[in-house]
């Protein structure tokens, strides 16, 4: 039987950050590198084992230039006005998020290669309940965080981003993405600017934890 370290594997899950402001823009980072963190993301689990997954790589300038662009769309002022509610209410941490967010809108396309997970939908009608789009998330998106694991064990690091998807059709028509896929998120990867990751702030599990029924 496999014995894990359990103190690097729970170090590795607790300090996977989205990471923005610390991508390393000048850096490349090699295809077999994402290669093999794709290979690993394949082991994850997936509703009703159908693995629907196709994952777009996008390293050209013009491209990224683009997605880049639409990017910054959609982002119109959300999070210039989540970094001033931010400030107003003294919220020293998500201020600090919105801002990162706003330097990678402002970089996006200088990250070296963006990586776009997709899923099969053409088994889904328009009108479906809701529980079946969210099963459909659920069946990739353990996936899309395997990946981000595999990155940071590598040096590479991450954000899950989707304010892209208000132009989703515009850009599948730029790469080519089938209308029978969905996108699901835009992750930029790049080497990360050192690697001393620490645990985020959250709240004690005392708080969010429910024995049996909710109260």
């Amino acid at each position: 039987m496999t014995k894990f370290d359990v103190k690097h594997t729970d170090t590795l899950l607790t300090t996977t950050r989205a990471v923005r402001k610390r991508l390393d823009l000048s850096r490349l980072v090699e295809e077999q590198q994402i290669e093999k963190c794709l290979e690993i993301s394949q082991q994850a689990p997936t509703g009703s084992n159908r693995q629907g997954w196709q994952w777009v790589v996008v390293t050209d300038k013009g491209k990224r230039r683009i997605i880049a662009n639409y990017y910054r769309q959609g982002a119109s002022n959300y999070l210039e006005d989540g970094k001033n509610s931010a400030r107003d209410k003294g919220d020293d941490q998500n201020f600090k998020v919105f801002e990162s967010a706003q330097y990678l809108a402002d970089n996006m396309e200088d990250v070296p290669l963006l990586v776009i997970p997709c899923i099969d939908t053409s088994h889904m009608s328009l009108n479906a309940p809701a529980r079946k789009w969210l099963s459909l998330g659920g069946s990739i998106f353990p996936a899309i965080w395997s990946f981000q694991l595999a990155l940071r064990a590598r040096g590479l690091g991450s954000c899950i981003t989707t304010l892209h998807l208000a132009y989703e059709r515009e850009i599948s028509k730029i790469i080519g993405i089938p209308e029978t896929f969905a996108q699901v998120a835009l992750l930029p990867v790049a080497y990360t600017k050192g690697t001393d990751f620490k645990p985020a702030k959250r709240p004690p599990v005392s708080e969010i934890i429910h024995w049996n029924s909710w109260e």
